[in-house]
């Protein structure tokens, strides 16, 4: 697993998250690679040319989605077990060339600035991490979310889930809302597009 374009440096052995998420995804563990559900909307809409960057994306049948609509695909993930089961996948299904794995932690990458065609995420919240995000997807390119509300998840730190009126009420002025709702997985959605410069 290799740092992608941007310089993404690998995780450090004491990143908290790291050693939870390598346990999770230990032997034993049988991914689906299943999409989601918010991944196939998005890339059934239209996107300019570009990469698209699925983060924290575990053993993802995103990336593998994205790959097989022909996209370069940046996978990033805290953990390195995760990613080599989605490697090893996306090399059976002969789409490695087309995802580059990167091992990082979502608040130290830094992809390049308005590069990406679709940035997704569907597991993860940090309202930093949005704003990175925001700040890489291409002019007519989309940013697609889920993550918890602080309502659905009163156990977890309020810092990892939304807050009311977001991730929507966070988007840049150029970006246009198609859709922000909550999803009976106890999720928010949202789904916005970068306006073109006029």
């Amino acid at each position: 697993m290799s740092p992608d374009s941007t310089g993404a440096r690998l995780v450090p052995g004491d990143q908290p998250d790291r050693g939870k998420w390598n346990a999770r995804y230990a032997a034993g563990f049988a991914p689906s690679f299943t999409p989601h559900p918010l991944a196939t909307r998005s890339l059934a809409l239209a996107l300019p040319d570009g990469p698209v960057a699925d983060l924290a994306c575990g053993p993802s049948g995103t990336a593998l989605l994205a790959a097989a609509h022909g996209r370069h695909v940046t996978a990033v993930d805290v953990s390195e077990v995760a990613l080599g089961l989605l490697g090893a996948e996306a090399r059976q299904r002969g789409l490695g060339d087309l995802i580059t794995l990167v091992h990082a932690d979502l608040s130290a990458w830094q992809p390049e600035p308005r590069s990406y065609a679709l940035m997704l995420c569907t597991g993860f919240w940090a309202a930093a991490v949005f704003a990175t995000a925001t700040r890489a997807v291409a002019e007519g390119g989309l940013v697609a979310w889920e993550a918890f509300t602080a309502e659905a998840r009163p156990s977890l730190p309020r810092e990892w889930c939304l807050a009311p009126g977001e991730p929507a009420s966070l988007l840049p002025p150029d970006f246009t809302l198609i859709d922000q709702s909550d999803v009976p997985t106890m999720k928010r959605q949202l789904l916005a597009r970068r306006r073109p410069s006029p």
